[in-house]
């Protein structure tokens, strides 16, 4: 039992990392948000949304993920880091 309460805590641990970093993009898509407005350019890119989805399924795979898995999560960070551009 005891192994399985540390296992747990090294996944609360990383879940702690992963919100971290996810606080980190939506500051990013945040300033990119304010110079696209700026710029006057458009809050969505088809092609970098492409390109991110493509570069993720080939790590999802060398990492041995599900790549239709990884997509789907990262459809809801995407999501959500447009929202905050908007």
């Amino acid at each position: 039992m005891e192994q399985i309460s540390q296992l747990r805590y090294k996944i609360d641990d990383i879940d702690n990392q992963i919100l971290v970093l996810l606080q980190q993009r939506v500051e990013i898509c945040k300033t990119i948000g304010l110079l696209k407005k700026k710029l006057n350019m458009s809050i969505q890119d088809s092609s970098r949304e492409a390109y991110v989805y493509n570069q993720l399924k080939l790590k999802a795979k060398d990492l041995g993920l599900d790549s239709e898995e990884i997509n789907s999560i990262y459809h809801q960070i995407i999501n959500m880091c447009s929202a905050v551009q908007s």
